[in-house]
């Protein structure tokens, strides 16, 4: 089973938009959870993918090189219907790539607006507040969950369709709607591999509710 797969290459192809960010550290943690990493710089790369990695690093700017590959409008058109669309983890600038609405953001910034979120960027600070927090993951079973925030988002509401994997002082932080996966902190920066894992487990069931490994 790839959710607690440590065996590189036997897993799905999963590509990390290699545009700016924490690209390096999410090849290393999809690696050890069993999948294929694949850098994707131009549409072309996106053929043949079951799984997305939108990483951190600076949303608009993200958004403007987007535009400027052709990427948004071809990521986009991978999305499609909501039953046959392309998984995605987005990680603090990814979690806003992927709201549904941002505050705090450039009016002309685009986003994919597949997560019924509202996000407001660097809504924990800037550069210099940057933290560490250990936080509760899924029921609560295991371990928590260690956690690192870099000019974090902060998720101020989300839908009744999103389900709330994780929380901070009660406000979201790791969350799901349906095959996208999106987190406020890095969970590349930490050698925790679950949150890898779950959208491992996503880029390879068709059922809704993907085990927390």
């Amino acid at each position: 089973m790839v959710a607690g797969s440590s065996e590189p290459g036997t897993g799905p192809v999963v590509g990390v938009l290699d545009l700016q960010g924490d690209v390096r550290e999410h090849l290393a943690a999809l690696t050890e959870v069993g999948c294929v990493p694949r850098l994707v710089k131009w549409p072309g790369d996106l053929e043949g993918l079951s799984g997305l990695v939108l990483p951190g690093g600076e949303s608009t700017t993200l958004s403007m090189l987007l535009e400027s590959t052709g990427l948004f409008e071809a990521v986009d058109a991978r999305l499609g219907a909501e039953d046959r669309r392309l998984p995605l983890l987005g990680t603090c600038a990814g979690l806003v790539l992927v709201a549904r609405e941002v505050l705090d953001g450039r009016p002309d910034q685009r986003t994919f607006g597949v997560l019924d979120g509202v996000v407001r960027r660097n809504g924990y600070g800037r550069q210099e507040q940057s933290f560490e927090a250990d936080v509760v993951f899924g029921s609560g079973e295991g371990p928590p969950l260690p956690t690192v925030f870099i000019r974090a988002p902060v998720l101020v509401s989300v839908g009744a369709a999103v389900d709330v994997l994780a929380t901070l002082d009660g406000v979201p932080v790791l969350v799901r709607q349906g095959s996208v996966l999106a987190s406020s902190f890095h969970p590349e920066l930490t050698p925790d591999r679950r949150v890898h894992r779950l959208f491992a487990e996503m880029c390879v069931s068709d059922e809704p509710g993907a085990l927390i490994g």
